[in-house]
């Protein structure tokens, strides 16, 4: 919850409206940010995520679609979160100006991803499937997101921007099938490079993988490693 939190205290003076959890998941951020004073509503693509979300208490509306279609009803929101979603969505130069133009007048479009695909922990995935597997992975099938520049010329028209990273240090639990990281990778960037191969190639890139962790991020002596993990923040606040 840390980058959600640092997130939320990065907001600028909101105007009158109500709060978008955009890709609000298992609702994790609700009750962060019901403490706004606003009306939250929640948005996702999975019903046992907005099930999960439901029981937190905090949203005045839950709504299942896919949040690259979802459209802004009603009054215009003071702000939409989106918090470790928007990397999934492509085509950023279309989507993030469009979400912005949703927004009440003074509002503010709050994102967080993950901005970690040059660390060895995710680059490493492609480097080795396409050292072993050659031509079977496309590079670009994982997470969509553009370089702090590419952010900056697209955003800075729009209103008054602030961009921002901070790396974080997890420490990972010790796994007695693997490492860390690799445990840590690979349901969530790896998983797509995983699903195009087979058990045995599966096998043979995860044991390549897991060479170049055992070196990259040594482990103490209790089996833990201490992971840095990258995030790209922005607040793009509309004109009032």
């Amino acid at each position: 919850m840390r980058p959600a939190l640092d997130l939320l205290r990065a907001l600028p003076p909101l105007p009158e409206g109500p709060v978008v959890d955009l890709g609000c998941g298992n609702g994790a951020a609700g009750p962060a940010l019901a403490t706004l004073g606003r009306t939250v509503t929640g948005i996702d693509a999975s019903p046992a995520m907005l099930g999960e979300a439901r029981e937190t208490g905090v949203y005045a509306s839950l709504h299942q679609m896919d949040i690259a279609a979802w459209t802004s009803e009603g009054p215009a929101p003071a702000l939409i979160f989106c918090n470790a979603v928007l990397h999934w969505l492509p085509h950023h130069e279309v989507l993030i100006p469009r979400l912005a133009a949703m927004l009440a007048p003074g509002g503010t479009l709050a994102v967080q991803v993950p901005h970690q695909n040059n660390a060895p922990s995710h680059r490493v995935w492609l480097s080795l499937a396409d050292e072993l597997f050659p031509g079977r992975i496309d590079p670009d099938q994982g997470p969509a997101v553009l370089r702090p520049a590419e952010y900056h010329r697209l955003l800075t028209p729009l209103g008054a921007l602030s961009l921002w990273e901070t790396e974080y240090y997890q420490q990972l639990d010790a796994c007695a099938d693997g490492h860390p990281v690799r445990r840590f990778t690979e349901t969530t960037f790896a998983r797509p490079i995983l699903a195009a191969l087979d058990d045995d190639e599966q096998t043979r890139l995860i044991a390549a993988y897991e060479a170049v962790m055992d070196k990259v991020y040594p482990a103490g002596a209790d089996g833990t490693v201490l992971f840095p993990f990258r995030r790209m923040f922005f607040t793009l606040t509309v004109p009032a």
